[in-house]
């Protein structure tokens, strides 16, 4: 059987790929991997498609057995990976027999680890991905102990081995400003870039919530229509908190957004942990 069984799971593990991308005009979100760089750097490594099907791992915690001879990647935060107790590369590609178990422990930097098995995890598609959308509630529940996933055949070439290994230890996040930053104080927006902002327990897969020193001022305190949402909004609630998008954000909000954080620093901002601190740093 081409499959693995999960043991142990950690605090969260779900199914991701690059998510459902095209339904946010009926209220869909996109989620898919929270960083897509370590996402699409594990199916890489082990042949597969970039959209293939990945387990990712919040905070480590999971054991897994090989059902059969399989070939897999791990990525993402620096945890211990084991394979029948001996230490495994991260960012490699790895071999399991049929019966042995992997292990992640607890990561000593960074938060979310990614597991690519060639073939990719095989469960069933949900308008078109398979992954896990936590606010939503599509795809497949997050996965238990005791789970048994399939394993496809969503595989390609041999990858290459020309690509970097992303950082799970960025302090600076770059933004573009807007489309709401006129409705802050000038001041405002001078802090969002000035003081340092620290990583809440209250943060998901949905966003990040962020504490500072002093909040973010409004120049005006009326209502704003809800409006779309996009991945790496800082939207700021009335607490003058900023919340930063992931990726279960919802499709629309209504508190405004006074900057986005860039593409390319999203997949950083996944690998923040409660109680990390960051500064932002403007685009350009």
């Amino acid at each position: 059987m081409r499959a693995v069984t999960v043991l142990q799971t950690g605090p969260l593990c779900t199914v991701q790929d690059r998510g459902r991308a095209g339904y946010a005009s009926i209220g869909v979100g996109r989620s898919g991997a929270a960083d897509r760089l370590s996402h699409d750097a594990a199916n890489r490594l082990v042949g597969n498609h970039s959209d293939s099907a990945t387990l990712e791992v919040t905070f480590g915690g999971l054991a897994l057995r090989a059902e059969f001879d399989a070939v897999l990647a791990v990525t993402g935060a620096h945890v211990t990976c084991r394979i029948d107790g001996t230490e495994q590369g991260l960012y490699s590609t790895l071999v399991m027999r049929a019966g042995q178990r992997l292990q992640l422990s607890t990561p000593t930097s960074g938060l979310r680890s990614y597991v690519a098995v060639r073939g990719g995890i095989d469960v069933p598609a949900v308008l078109g991905s398979r992954s896990t959308d936590t606010m939503s509630g599509l795809g497949p529940a997050a996965v238990s102990p005791g789970t048994v996933l399939k394993v496809g055949k969503d595989r390609t070439d041999w990858p290459a081995a020309d690509f970097g290994i992303p950082t799970t230890t960025r302090t600076a996040l770059h933004v573009t400003f807007g489309p709401r930053d006129n409705w802050f104080t000038e001041h405002a927006r001078s802090l969002l870039l000035e003081q340092p902002w620290t990583v809440t327990q209250d943060s998901d897969r949905v966003g990040i919530r962020l504490d500072g020193a002093e909040p973010l001022h409004r120049t005006r305190d009326d209502e704003l229509a809800s409006e779309g949402m996009v991945l790496g909004a800082l939207q700021v609630p009335p607490s003058g908190k900023p919340v930063l998008f992931l990726a279960d954000h919802p499709v629309t909000g209504g508190y405004p957004v006074i900057a986005v954080v860039t593409a390319a620093d999203v997949s950083a901002a996944a690998q923040l942990t409660p109680g990390a601190q960051i500064r932002f740093r403007a685009a350009g």
